[in-house]
């Protein structure tokens, strides 16, 4: 299923108690998605089942983000993120997401496992600047270059904080 919504400057706010579950195959199709995951998507349960679980992916997030969550969790690891989200109607939502791997009982990683909730505000407000220059950086680098050149970005940003990215992102 192809994303071609337009987004609009309406933001939802999550609500305290509300967590955000989905999981994936080893791909990024959607297998389940919770009745909030279905909400604040603004897709039906049969929309979402099947799709890429970028379908809710926002423009606002940088490319570089993405490779390097893959990279986390297919390096058997979880990973913690801001991630800006587009429902169906062109509305965005930010969470703060947790995502892990599933794995059988032989330790192989099965599919992927997200629980996201709200997050807080002035950590949304510092991540948005890092992800507005990471997206600069992709459109000056060009397509093929975009994702080295924003995790560059990024790791020079750890580097000059002296943390690594799950100290930064579990301190704001």
């Amino acid at each position: 299923m192809k994303n071609k919504i337009t987004p609009t400057a309406v933001e939802r706010v999550m609500r305290e108690d509300d967590f955000i579950v989905s999981k994936t195959d080893l791909s990024g199709r959607i297998t389940y998605g919770n009745r909030i995951f279905i909400e604040y998507s603004g897709y039906s349960e049969p929309e979402l089942l099947g799709a890429q679980h970028n379908i809710i992916r926002h423009p606002d997030m940088p490319r570089g983000v993405f490779k390097f969550l893959w990279d986390t969790i297919q390096a058997k690891q979880e990973c913690f993120a801001y991630v800006k989200n587009m429902a169906r109607d062109g509305s965005y939502y930010w969470v703060f997401a947790n995502i892990t791997p599933n794995f059988d009982k032989d330790g192989n990683v099965t599919g992927y496992f997200s629980v996201r909730r709200k997050p807080n505000p002035e950590a949304v407000k510092v991540m948005a600047g890092v992800y507005k220059t990471m997206l600069e950086i992709e459109q000056k680098a060009g397509s093929r270059d975009a994702c080295e050149a924003s995790l560059a970005y990024l790791t020079k940003l750890l580097s000059e904080k002296g943390v690594s990215y799950a100290e930064f992102i579990l301190s704001i």
